[in-house]
């Protein structure tokens, strides 16, 4: 009896799904940003959690913007981790949502990104969201200079 094909390799590292993230994970499918907000203080949060982190109350989950500023950046010039190694040099950003909340993420289409090593001239930049598809039809939040 044969074996049956393995699997493909991921090209990347695939977060895992929690089921407060759920949501949050559903609309990347349609490649929609959407945050969990609490309906009693009418706070944004992120990361995704149960009740809100600011009064305990409930949340719900809201489209966001998608637009934001870079608050700070880093270039790795260096893989973090072996699925990674082809993407070097590439940059890792916290960016501030219009929304008020800051995600971590990974910078694309950067001009010059090894130049820019020390990624200084990437703060206050505006971005916008984009995606990259993931083995199982989620996509990865991205952002890319506006």
């Amino acid at each position: 009896m044969s074996s049956p094909d393995p699997a493909p390799a991921p090209r990347r590292f695939e977060p895992g799904e929690s089921e407060a993230g759920a949501p949050y994970w559903h609309a990347t499918r349609e490649r929609r940003l959407e945050l969990p907000w609490c309906r009693a203080c009418e706070r944004p949060h992120w990361y995704p959690r149960e009740v809100c982190p600011h009064c305990l109350g409930p949340i719900e989950w809201r489209p966001a913007s998608g637009r934001g500023v870079v608050y700070a950046a880093s270039v790795m010039p260096k893989p973090a981790m072996p699925l990674l190694a082809d993407r070097v040099p590439y940059v890792v950003a916290l960016v501030d949502l219009d929304e008020g909340v800051r995600v971590m993420t990974t910078l694309v289409d950067v001009p010059d990104t090894e130049a820019a090593l020390d990624a200084g001239p990437l703060i206050g930049t505006a971005v916008e969201a984009t995606w990259e598809p993931l083995s199982d039809g989620r996509h990865l939040l991205l952002f890319r200079p506006a």
